[in-house]
């Protein structure tokens, strides 16, 4: 099979930032996963360098729009390599032949009917490169997606025949449940469709910097509309208006495109009506992710928090990096970056569960067999951990098809916790001082067969890391290897373990300059203090709604080990998957008390760690001198319903 998986192409009128880099690291990990497997896979990326907002740019900074199209382009396409992103092909849509592609299905679409020339009169944000009817904007002016002003355009264009495929699009829709991931954002889509689709202006005549027409059109005048240009690079990177479409015949439809939840819409409605028109295959997944904040706040230019990856990896690594931010945030929503949790996962996850476990086979290894490791005994002595081992192997995958990175990253990080546990609890060196050396010896080589299993399936996240214990381990990370000891679920020969540095040193501090922080408004602070007491602790209404309140079901409830308070809890909000929430309720609540039973949970807290244990939410309740009781909807309701 072949696997096609993409990027969006990335807007040149900016250096790439955090998003970016978000969106690139999931799509490089499929990419390298897919290609462990042993499929025929291609990776593509690049950069969308047509509009008026490039135009406008380039002029501010004084030079020609195609120098300064391939100056920003080259800081993405150079970012990448240094990062090690494994691409196949880097599109611009300066590309000629890009252009020839979009001509030609410019013109198909043309002569079928769906193009036709009109004139608009619109509301046009140009930061956007988007028209929106007056009853969408804000206060009558501004975007609704931006906040910028936009501006009245009157011009002739062409128009697209976007409301001949609305119900085409629902159709879809409802016969392809998994074409929208996660699923939660496909209402989004299906309700602006549901609300009618108008007919879209698809060329311009107010700037120049953009793919001509067609020449069989004969109108100079027009150049096409970015959208329709820019989403067209799908197709035409695979050769489409080309004489060789070979790559079109065993890659499209793709697999998999990636991009921000604020271009789902261009991605979910206008491209798939396109490629109806074109009479092309439609892709088989448009998956959005959520947006990034730092330290919990929106980034700004204008505040000084805008987090620069390259600043990110240069000081802590582009592994962890890429680690960190597919690990940290549930795919599809939105993510906070934040120094302190990075440095947490860095010494918690990388640094005590993978490094210390390597160090410690390495220790053990050295001191009770020379080194050597043999896996003779495992299957005696540890079958029940290597059915464990093997059962949350058979997960991962789906994780990947799915695009769910975090949930990849979780349950592989179970293989560790069976190699930390095992040891802990089989002690291979009281072993080795009753004599028992055959089983101690089998402990050693157990852990060192899930750490081969787990290097492998981990390489398609931080391959470098991977490959070192690999090559520490004697193996290669190839689909051969792949197919031998996680799909056939072999072990491991006889080999020599090497001894290598500890892979993830603590870091005790930042290595970054905080984020600035905003500045306290002195003289408010001294009007507050002169408000009557009764009154300090009164709020607007608007900042109560700021908090996100939603009924819950309790799908799942354990204790916590250790702990004489907290149960941890899977509790379903009406969302992809459940969220966990760890809540201090063990000495009034057990588990089994708590399951099917319907919860209130503030559900848009920053996670937080008890006991290091990662919480994304808290349970609402009321404590008194005799005792605490959860508050509960009076009755059932739909699991994800507001509260307010």
């Amino acid at each position: 099979m072949s696997k096609y998986i993409t990027t969006p192409i990335y807007y040149v009128n900016g250096e790439a930032h955090i998003g970016h880099a978000y969106t690139t690291f999931i799509a490089d990990t499929i990419a390298r996963y897919e290609r462990l497997k042993g499929e025929e896979t291609f990776f593509l990326t690049g950069t969308d360098e047509h509009g008026q907002k490039i135009e406008e740019s380039a002029k501010k900074a004084g030079k020609p729009t195609q120098e300064f199209a391939d100056e920003i382009s080259a800081t993405f396409k150079n970012l990448w390599d240094e990062f090690g992103i494994s691409y196949d092909k880097f599109i611009r849509t300066t590309d000629e032949a890009h252009k020839q592609g979009v001509q030609k299905a410019f013109l198909k679409m043309f002569e079928k009917g769906d193009i036709y020339k009109g004139e608009y009169e619109g509301h046009y944000c140009v930061s956007c490169e988007a028209f929106f009817p007056e009853t969408q904007l804000v206060d009558g002016e501004f975007c609704p997606d931006c906040g910028r002003s936009t501006t009245v355009v009157q011009e002739e264009s062409y128009f697209f025949k976007l409301s001949n495929y609305e119900q085409k699009l629902l159709e879809y829709y409802e016969t392809h449940p998994d074409f929208i991931l996660p699923k939660s954002r496909a209402n989004e889509v299906i309700n602006f469709v549901k609300g009618g689709l108008r007919d879209l202006s698809v060329t311009r005549t107010s700037f120049s910097w953009g793919v001509p027409l067609p020449k069989e059109i004969n109108d100079p005048k027009h150049v096409m509309y970015v959208w329709l240009d820019a989403l067209l690079n799908y197709v035409t990177a695979l050769g489409y208006g080309q004489d060789d479409e070979s790559l079109m015949e065993k890659f499209w439809p793709a697999d998999i495109h990636l991009v921000g939840k604020d271009i789902l819409r261009f991605h979910a409605i206008y491209w798939p009506a396109f490629l109806m028109s074109l009479e092309l295959p439609l892709p088989k997944h448009i998956a959005a992710h959520g947006w990034w904040t730092r330290d919990g706040e929106k980034m700004s230019k204008s505040k000084g928090n805008v987090v620069n990856p390259k600043e990110v990896a240069d000081a802590y690594g582009v592994e962890n990096l890429r680690y960190f931010m597919l690990r940290e945030v549930p795919f599809g929503q939105d993510g906070d970056f934040s120094q302190r949790a990075f440095i947490d996962r860095i010494n918690s996850d990388l640094s005590n569960d993978l490094g210390n476990l390597l160090n410690r086979i390495i220790g053990m290894s050295g001191k009770y067999s020379d080194f050597v490791i043999d896996s003779k005994d495992v299957t005696t002595y540890h079958k029940e951990q290597l059915d464990a081992l093997n059962a949350v192997i058979d997960t991962l995958d789906s994780f990947i098809q799915t695009v769910q990175p975090h949930r990849y990253l979780e349950e592989l990080w179970k293989l560790f916790a069976i190699g930390n546990g095992t040891i802990q609890e089989a002690e291979p060196w009281v072993k080795m001082k009753n004599g028992q050396k055959d089983e101690a010896l089998a402990t050693v080589a157990l852990v060192a067969n899930i750490l081969a299993k787990a290097a492998l399936l981990l390489s398609p996240v931080m391959p470098n890391t991977a490959r070192k214990i690999a090559d520490a381990l004697s193996i290669s990370i190839d689909s051969q290897t792949f197919e031998r000891l996680v799909v056939q679920k072999g072990l491991l020969e006889t080999f020599t373990i090497e001894k290598i540095p500890p892979l993830f040193p603590k870091i005790e501090e930042p290595l970054l300059p905080e984020a600035p922080q905003a500045q306290p408004n002195t003289q408010a602070k001294s009007e507050q203090k002169e408000q009557p007491k009764e009154e300090d602790n009164l709020i607007e209404i608007g900042q109560f709604f700021e908090t996100s309140l939603k009924v819950g079901t309790v799908v799942e409830a354990q204790e916590v080990p250790k702990s004489k308070k907290l149960l941890k809890l899977q509790v379903d909000l009406g969302e992809e998957e459940p969220r966990q929430i760890v809540a201090g309720i063990k000495e009034f609540y057990s588990p089994e008390s708590l399951l099917n039973t319907q919860v209130c949970v503030v559900a848009n807290l920053k996670p937080a760690k008890l006991m290091g244990i990662v919480s994304q939410g808290m349970l609402l309740a009321a404590k008194d001198a005799d005792g605490l009781c959860l508050i509960r909807p009076e009755k059932p309701k739909q699991a994800g319903t507001p509260i307010g």
